[in-house]
């Protein structure tokens, strides 16, 4: 399954705003997100930049990879708007 892992801009916004340390990588497998503050990718990857059709999230700038991906720190969604 190809895995698509951008930096969330809204995130790092919020995190400058609030003082927090929130993670703002965002990694996307399928139809599920998660959250990590590191993200380690064991094999081939491919920098993606695209203004023409970005994501639904809105990202221009992802990794795709179908190598293993591997998260610390990780957070769930629900911890994330806590």
């Amino acid at each position: 399954m190809k895995t698509k892992i951008h930096v969330n801009q809204h995130i790092i916004k919020s995190n400058r705003k609030k003082g927090l340390k929130e993670p703002v990588f965002t990694v996307k497998q399928g139809n599920k997100n998660r959250y990590a503050k590191r993200v380690s990718i064991d094999g081939p990857s491919e920098l993606v930049y695209s203004p023409e059709k970005p994501l639904s999230c809105g990202a221009y700038v992802w990794i795709e990879t179908n190598s293993t991906v591997r998260l610390q720190d990780e957070k769930s969604f629900a911890d994330l708007k806590k």
